[in-house]
């Protein structure tokens, strides 16, 4: 392993290895927490916000090569705390990390990056926007036209995306609940991306259009210390309309939900827990472990019935912080696309 490297494990919130993401389920510890009504204000809110704990600018992406066959794209900047604020050079608390991956019907590449912060290596502005770590980028004039990259080992892309629609603010105008006892996060989404250009794949480059969604997403106690995973799909429908629903499983093996109906003018339709539901169809035998890669999805209020299944079974991101990534379609009483990220299946 590079020395740079495992120092910076060593360095590294030790809760970040054993809960997959840094003080998801702990007290706050002096950060800012979310509260209700909240007020944002763009384009700051774009770039960080580090008197919050944990933080992401999270973006997948449904594409299709020339010849039909369909591929997942996956471009995430995390970032974690130590302490609130910034500071100077190797003074700051602020540590990033990003994981990159592209998933094709029977291949899933996956990598990652880590980085101080304050020492120019990662970070985010706001305006023009710009994230980055080493050379990996998501930068553009503003938040609605960028261009995107990453490389690994054995694959790597350069894409271009311009926004078709608004933003959308999910639970109550931008506070997410993620729990009965009231943790939150605030969380909007840009899902209204088209985007093209060319994935490196070790069988060559391979030209594809197709659309992505971008998560953003802050807090510092996002989820109880009863929850232990979470099931979170964006699924974009023949129609147009769109829907972001999450289950958060439960120790005592129940689940809390929320959802956001999308109409394809950009208006929402917030749900509470209970709305929608997420149930498992089919498992999959991944990286050692049993994954559901077929769910059974609802939404009455929204007349929705349908199955959601994973492109490729095998999208495991064996990582640092493992978890499952993909495409995945979707059929029944909707058709479409989408992505599905599913967490703490140990």
């Amino acid at each position: 392993m590079n020395v740079k490297v495992l120092a910076l494990l060593f360095l590294w919130p030790l809760g970040l290895m054993a809960q997959g993401f840094s003080g998801l389920g702990t007290d706050a510890e002096g950060f800012a927490t979310p509260g209700p009504d909240p007020t944002f204000a763009f384009p700051a809110d774009h770039g960080a916000h580090p008197d919050y704990r944990i933080e992401w600018w999270y973006l997948t992406a449904n594409l299709s090569g020339l010849d039909g066959t369909k591929y997942g794209l996956q471009w995430t900047l995390f970032r974690s705390a130590l302490a609130p604020g910034e500071a100077a050079g190797w003074q700051s608390p602020q540590i990033w990390f990003a994981h990159a991956a592209v998933t094709t019907p029977d291949q899933h590449f996956a990598t990652e990056r880590f980085a101080r912060g304050g020492i120019g290596q990662a970070g985010v502005q706001a305006n023009p926007f710009r994230a980055w770590i080493d050379e990996w980028t998501l930068e553009g004039p503003d938040f609605d036209t960028m261009t995107l990259s990453a490389q690994g080992a054995d694959f790597g892309y350069d894409m271009s995306l311009a926004a078709k629609g608004p933003l959308v603010f999910h639970g109550d105008n931008g506070y997410s609940v993620k729990s009965a006892e009231g943790q939150a996060s605030y969380y909007y989404s840009q899902p209204f991306f088209d985007i093209s250009g060319t994935l490196a794949l070790p069988t060559g480059k391979v030209t594809v259009t197709g659309t992505a969604w971008l998560d953003r997403e802050w807090s510092s106690q996002p989820l109880s210390d009863q929850q232990s995973g979470w099931d979170w799909f964006s699924l974009s429908f023949a129609g147009g309309s769109k829907l972001m629903g999450f289950q958060l499983r439960q120790t005592d093996g129940t689940h809390y939900t929320a959802s956001t109906w999308i109409e394809p003018d950009g208006q929402t339709t917030a749900y509470p827990d209970g709305a929608f539901t997420a149930t498992p169809l089919t498992d999959s035998t991944v990286a050692g472990r049993q994954i559901p890669t077929t769910w059974r999805v609802t939404l009455p209020a929204q007349g929705l019935d349908a199955n959601v299944t994973a492109v490729n079974p095998a999208a495991w991101m064996g990582l640092s912080v493992p978890y499952w990534e993909g495409p995945v379609t979707v059929s029944g009483s909707h058709t479409g696309q989408g992505y599905l990220e599913m967490t703490g299946y140990e």
